[in-house]
């Protein structure tokens, strides 16, 4: 997803946060730990690497660096010097790729490319494919990885809905609804997606609205599971509009 989320409404909560899956990971060895801990680096991987990409590092050497900087950040050594408990997860792993990029790299060089297991594969053709979308001068590293940041909110807010309609055997009239919940130009009126789908105009309206405050609820969920607070919760909704603006 490109485009802006709309209707956010509901409570955010903050019992089981992004926090929680790295300090457990970094604090012991079960294969619930880890899967948790891969499935989140499976999720937020792109945007680090974009940022190294903007930094100037070629495709195989950025490869190479975010998976281990994932596998560092799984052994607990890079979680030293940086407090979870201030500032965002965006900010945490931002700041200790940074980090990792200035002090950690140069001991790599001497290890053998590909020698160290990684945490999880990343598709070397999908992730320059990707890189190579994106603008060529127009955005910093630290820009292109907030863009992508909120996109990938954006997105796993989506596919939970999605995954939720489903459930509901609602996939078609989500389908067809998507469009216009995401903010990108529908080929179609209201009337004429209600009409495909066999209901009046007011009866589709209805449903979009419902589905776009659904998605509201979600972006929020997303977001409330890399903050610790309500207070941060709602800095990081105004940033992903800000981030999505530009």
């Amino acid at each position: 997803m490109e485009n802006h989320a709309n209707g956010f409404a509901g409570p955010a909560v903050f019992a089981t946060t992004h926090w929680t899956v790295v300090l457990e990971a970094s604090l012991e060895s079960s294969p619930k730990a880890s899967e948790a801990m891969a499935q989140l680096c499976r999720t937020y991987w792109y945007p680090l690497y974009a940022y190294v990409r903007r930094k100037g590092y070629n495709p195989e050497d950025a490869q190479d660096l975010t998976q281990d900087f994932f596998a560092r950040l799984l052994s607990g050594r890079i979680l030293g010097g940086l407090d979870r408990q201030k500032g965002k997860f965006r900010s945490f792993l931002l700041g200790a790729l940074e980090h990792f990029l200035a002090r950690e790299w140069r001991r790599t060089q001497a290890q053998k490319r590909g020698g160290g297991q990684s945490l999880f594969s990343l598709d070397a053709v999908d992730a320059e494919s990707r890189y190579l979308l994106e603008p060529a001068d127009e955005l910093t590293a630290e820009k292109i990885f907030d863009w992508r940041w909120a996109n990938t909110l954006l997105e796993m807010a989506m596919t939970r809905l999605s995954k939720e309609r489903e459930a509901e055997g609602k996939i078609v009239l989500f389908e067809a609804a998507e469009p216009l919940l995401s903010g990108d130009d529908a080929c179609k009126s209201y009337a004429e997606i209600a009409a495909s789908l066999n209901m009046n105009e007011g009866a589709f309206k209805m449903a979009v609205h419902r589905l776009r405050r659904r998605y509201g609820e979600l972006v929020r969920a997303e977001i409330a599971q890399t903050v610790s607070t309500a207070e941060q919760a709602e800095e990081e909704l105004r940033h992903l509009f800000e981030v999505l603006r530009q």
